[in-house]
């Protein structure tokens, strides 16, 4: 109401005073009590109404003011009365209502009322009673006592007028509803009872009509029902219920920690902050308490304030807290402990941080509440609620609630804590056993890509360029069944073997043989002794091998996709190779196909994560992977890029993906020279005569010296224990230069130390110390030995 709007008649006495004192209102009760008509007295100073010894009323602020007061009737004489009042402000000006009682002498007597008399009898709680024109007919004692007012002064008055804060105008509202409908009507609101300077209650008033032996709404009752207990046990329930849904929604420990302190502000308390054991520092999991001075991490907080200016710690710092510091003493007990501003345990807590003292201070931090995380027996870290805006202290219940909601947490964290632990460590695995680097070689220019699954981050898939002797490379993509670190062991296994394997210079049938045998043992070994034969450790392979010399390339697969060739001025397609099972089933064979390629001709290895897709079928997959790969425009790793972007959906692939590029190169004939060997010891010399004029040739002077030691070694070793026919063979390209002795016979030879007096035996040793590699690898037709050198090693 503005002080301009008239005044409703009624038995209390009303008026309006403005802010400069000026009255404002004035309505027919009060012109009944003191004499004085509406146009006496509005627009003069409220206190010319007070008597000449009366001392005037302090101003209502945010609460209302009631005693009594002296007031100068009309006629010169002195009306003592009883005066309640209290501020509403308007828009734009701040004016103060007041209401004053009626006499005592007055026939509304709630003896002589039989509505009021049957209602206040009847009512076994705090009860109200309002008329047809919402005026308080009559309130029972425990009424009074709940507004903090003596009963016979306050009959006559509306909600409003007994008070200005929102619940009175709601309360006149459903008022008017009750009496207009005629139907009940219930009311929840949350506020302090008179004279309570802390903790707020929940109140349901239950608003029900009075009607008279014919049915006609007479009056409202109004019984006041304090539902506390039920209301707090119900914003529990909706915190730990809502705790559950919205904690632990990510698999993320610093997500996690900031979900605990959202869902509690301001639930539970006006500022949170979780702060978690640093693990670097104490060397991982701590199952018991802490020793102080405790490190802690802050992982999040969460405020009422926007900001969070009561925060003194950033998130990720570290802090050390001493055993003082509620923090400290919460993980030291095992359980919550709270401290309250009007005790001393708050202020010795804080008395260690000048800084966060200061806060207390400034902020009107009143309690606080330190609950260490804790789950599966292992301490997390703590959280601490603080209340300042909240008046009332934390309770025994909120500590039940905050132990319940932090418990919930705290296995989330850990959850969270132990994911991460696993997949870095999974990670690191993986990084370990992937090449981070191709190497360069003759042979191939090769690019790859490697997707692992973004459900897991990690998984089996595998791929590698490997070099060989002869400047031939061998290439491998593989795929173990299954995701995360055991997969990632299973495939460092195999990739383990692969290498082992491709070193000995076995055919890729072979290879894949061996290999299948060793994921058998695999099987067994993860299954027990009845496990043979289950295939519980499954796997895919593809292996192929290239001479740059011949220009061939040898291939096999096992279970695996079959790869794709682009040729230098073609389209792509698919190469067709002979299916062989997958790793893992035992006793069945593999064969291989070998295909010619010319220089630049781009080979295409692939997992079947690539193609796989819920949208469309494989046949369609194979035709984009074709149309991606047939526009070799640029270099490998932008076609790499093309193809991914091509077959992969924007969020990833369910499944790992690896992808293998490898662009051919060929050796010009005239960085190769053969020789055929006769078998007898003495044309050794005339053979190294032909290798000097070569590297003559070549331009590989200063290689001569050692390159003759290394073929006459060689050379005559074959004459002695091969079988014909015997041939020398010199690869050259670049910096290195590499020997080979090939014979019939199948016995390949092997080092040994020779003794003081022997005369022979050292041959191998000697090309062992003069090269930077050596080895020998079985052919179809017997086996070959040969030797790699550097033009450092030469020098």
């Amino acid at each position: 109401m503005t002080p301009d709007e008239p005044l409703d008649e009624g038995v209390a006495a009303r008026v309006v005073i403005a802010a400069d004192g000026t009255l404002t209102g004035w309505n027919e009760g009060a012109r009944r009590l003191l004499g004085h008509t509406s146009a006496d007295v509005v627009g003069r100073p409220a206190a010319e109404l007070l008597a000449d010894d009366a001392t005037a009323p302090p101003a209502p602020h945010d609460a209302r003011w009631s005693g009594m007061l002296a007031l100068r009737h009309r006629d010169g004489r002195t009306v003592s009365v009883w005066v309640l009042a209290h501020r509403r402000p308007p828009e734009g000006e701040a004016s103060e209502w007041f209401a004053v009682s009626p006499p005592e002498a007055d026939d509304l007597g709630p003896e002589d009322d039989p509505l009021v008399r049957a209602a206040l009898t009847q009512s076994p709680c705090a009860t109200m009673i309002f008329d047809e024109g919402l005026r308080l007919r009559g309130v029972n004692e425990a009424m009074a006592d709940l507004l903090g007012m003596p009963a016979d002064r306050l009959r006559g008055l509306r909600p409003t007028d007994i008070g200005s804060r929102p619940q009175n105008t709601e309360l006149e509202e459903n008022l008017r509803r009750v009496l207009s409908t005629g139907h009940r009507q219930d009311m929840q609101t949350y506020m302090k009872a008179s004279g309570e300077s802390r903790g707020a209650h929940a109140w349901l008033a239950r608003i029900a009509p009075l009607t008279d032996p014919s049915g006609q709404v007479r009056g409202v009752c109004v019984t006041a029902h304090d539902f506390s207990d039920q209301y707090r046990a119900r914003e529990r329930l909706q915190l730990v219920n809502e705790a559950s849904v919205r904690i632990g929604t990510t698999l993320d420990v610093t997500r996690t920690a900031q979900e605990l302190a959202d869902v509690c502000v301001p639930a539970l308390a006006d500022f949170v902050s979780v702060d978690l054991l640093d693990t670097r520092e104490h060397g991982g999991e701590s199952a018991g308490p802490p020793v102080p001075p405790v490190g802690l991490r802050r992982a999040a907080h969460q405020s009422i304030n926007s900001g969070s200016p009561e925060a003194v710690t950033k998130p990720g710092q570290v802090e050390i807290y001493p055993d003082a510091s509620p923090q400290a003493a919460s993980l030291i007990a095992g359980h919550a402990v709270v401290a309250s501003g009007s005790e001393e345990d708050l202020e010795r807590w804080l008395a260690w941080d000048p800084v966060r003292f200061r806060r207390v201070r400034e902020y009107g931090i009143h309690s606080t509440m330190s609950v260490p995380l804790q789950a599966r027996g292992t301490i997390l870290g703590v959280a601490v609620f603080t209340r300042f805006r909240r008046t009332e202290d934390f309770t025994d219940d909120d500590v039940l609630l905050a132990e319940e909601v932090t418990a919930r947490a705290a296995v989330c964290i850990d959850n969270a804590r132990r994911y991460s632990r696993e997949r870095e460590t999974t990670l690191t695995l993986q990084r370990s056993l992937l090449p981070r680097h191709l190497p360069r070689t003759a042979a191939v220019e090769a690019a790859s890509r490697y997707l692992p699954a973004t459900r897991t981050g990690v998984g089996g898939d595998w791929f590698d360029v490997i070099p060989l002797s002869g400047m031939r490379v061998a290439m491998v993509v593989g795929d173990v069944v299954g995701h995360g670190i055991q997969a990632s062991a299973t495939m460092g296994r195999l990739r383990t073997a692969v290498r082992t394997l491709a070193d000995i210079d076995l055919a890729p049938d072979e290879l894949l043989t061996h290999l299948d045998d060793l994921v058998v043992r695999l099987s067994q070994e993860s299954g027990g002794e009845d496990a043979a034969g289950t295939g519980e450790v499954g796997a895919t392979c593809l292996y192929a091998v290239y001479d740059p010399v011949s220009r061939r390339c040898t291939l096999a697969r096992a279970g695996h996709p079959q790869p794709f060739l682009v040729p230098p001025d073609g389209p792509a397609r698919q190469l067709d190779l002979p299916s062989g099972p997958p790793l893992g089933v035992g006793g069945l064979p593999f064969e291989s196909a070998e295909v010619e390629l010319r220089e630049g001709s781009v080979l295409s290895f692939h997992t079947d994560g690539l193609l796989a897709s819920r949208e469309r079928d494989v046949d369609t997959s194979q035709r984009m992977l074709r149309e991606a790969l047939s526009a070799t425009a640029g270099s490998l790793d932008e076609v790499c890029d093309r193809v991914l972007q091509a077959l992969l959906p924007a969020g990833g692939s369910a499944d790992d993906v690896a992808l293998l590029l490898a662009r051919t190169r060929g050796l010009p004939s005239s960085q190769v020279a053969t020789w055929d060997i006769p078998a007898d010891p003495a044309l050794v010399a005339p053979i190294r005569k032909q290798v000097v004029e070569q590297l003559d040739r070549w331009g590989l002077i200063e290689a001569t010296f050692t390159a003759e030691l290394v073929v006459s070694e060689l050379v005559t070793n074959a004459i002695r224990y091969g079988a014909k026919p015997i041939r020398l063979r010199l690869i050259h390209d670049a910096d290195t230069l590499i020997c080979e002795v090939s014979d019939t016979n199948h016995t390949a030879p092997h080092l040994r130390r020779a003794k003081t007096w022997d005369e022979g035996g050292r041959g191998l040793l000697l090309v062992a110390q003069l090269t930077q590699r050596w080895g020998s690898r079985h052919t179809a037709d017997g086996k070959t030995i040969w030797a790699e050198l550097t033009m450092l090693d030469a020098m």
